[in-house]
């Protein structure tokens, strides 16, 4: 097998994205075959631990407290909360539990003390855990690591250069240095992007580039299709095309060939027929569980219905790393700093996000 390659350009991403279907889908299905078992995908679920009121005014986003969506908000949940529900993943089908609180960054004290607990927990369970919860720094993804965590996740969610009309409260630059923290522990990075909030084939191909010039690469990318929520400056984009999310998969596929491409938000609009072209592409991840944080997603047993049909067998935990260990809480080495990192606040505004936001302040809420 050749050398994965760090240094693709926007030019040579493109060119892959634009090739005749037929052809992208081959070149993609050869890769995928030289790396994975192409009947094995991995089957994940998603818990949001924490719901609502971020402060971020990410322009996809439902959670976010300045518009006004129908999400309920919840406070952190519990560790025995999170076990019955890791529990009852595990017994569907699931080899990881994503945790997902809607923070802008981790703060040391009681609330990251517990998501740690929940760490230790669900990796006790023999199950892989992946944890989103903004931006972290060195000591904090250092704490994470010992707990057992397996995954983070911090996707960069575009181009660099179309990140700033999608969001005006964090820098580019945060997501990377996230990622180099992480990367100073032995968790596994998890970070992909959205299709369809209006940008181009070509901030795709420079979501692409960023991600595969990382080294090492990402161990797993999510590739999401934007749910357009009701009360979100998105909420009038248009759903992305099959061909669009097929095309994603495949390139992603062929540029970071050892990572695991994840079929994320978006799945259901798609056929099962739609989604089969994707594991063909190259996509080797799905997450289940009737919700994706707080958008709709495919009911578990439909899609254990799909990989029966597909000849599909849920990947088993551990199978592209090995389980961390766990340390609990009274043995740990590295102590909370109290830290209160400066994270960056980029000047700009977006105007559809501050229509969104006045839109919300002059609508009284249900």
């Amino acid at each position: 097998m050749e050398d994965i390659r760090n240094n693709w350009t926007k030019e040579e991403i493109l060119e892959i994205y634009n090739k005749p279907l037929m052809e992208l889908l081959y070149e993609a299905a050869t890769v995928h075959r030289q790396y994975h078992d192409p009947n094995t995908v991995q089957v994940s679920t998603l818990l949001s631990v924490k719901t609502g009121g971020c402060p971020e005014d990410c322009g996809y986003c439902p959670q976010a407290a300045r518009y006004h969506t129908d999400i309920e908000g919840n406070d952190l949940m519990s560790v025995q909360q999170v076990k019955a529900q890791a529990l009852r993943a595990k017994s569907s089908g699931s080899s990881r539990v994503c945790m997902g609180a809607a923070w802008r960054n981790v703060k040391d004290g009681p609330e990251f003390d517990q998501v740690l607990e929940m760490v230790r927990t669900i990796n006790k369970l023999d199950m892989e855990v992946c944890c989103t919860l903004g931006m972290v720094t060195e000591n904090q993804a250092k704490r994470l690591a010992e707990a057992g965590l397996y995954a983070y996740n911090h996707n960069l969610d575009t181009s660099e250069e179309y990140y700033k009309e999608v969001i005006s409260t964090r820098g580019y630059e945060d997501r990377l240095e996230t990622i180099e923290n992480v990367r100073k522990t032995n968790v596994t990075v998890c970070s992909g992007g959205i299709i369809g909030m209006g940008e181009s084939v070509e901030d795709r191909a420079g979501m692409l580039v960023a991600l595969s010039t990382l080294s090492p690469q990402p161990e797993s990318v999510p590739i999401n299709a934007l749910v357009a929520v009701e009360g979100t400056p998105m909420e009038d984009e248009k759903p992305v095309e099959i061909w669009e999310m097929i095309r994603m998969v495949a390139t992603t596929r062929i540029v970071m060939p050892k990572t695991q491409v994840r079929l994320s938000a978006g799945r259901t609009e798609m056929t099962r027929e739609g989604q089969a072209m994707c594991f063909f592409a190259g996509a080797n991840s799905i997450f289940a569980g009737d919700k994706l944080l707080t958008t709709p997603n495919p009911d578990v047993n439909e899609d254990m219905e799909m990989f029966n049909q597909l000849g599909l067998e849920p990947q088993k935990a551990f199978v592209k790393a090995p389980q961390p260990e766990t340390v609990e809480a009274a043995d740990s080495q590295y102590a909370s700093l109290g830290e209160k990192p400066k994270w960056t606040r980029p000047s700009h505004t977006i105007e559809r996000n501050e229509k969104a936001k006045q839109k919300a302040v002059l609508t009284p809420k249900k």
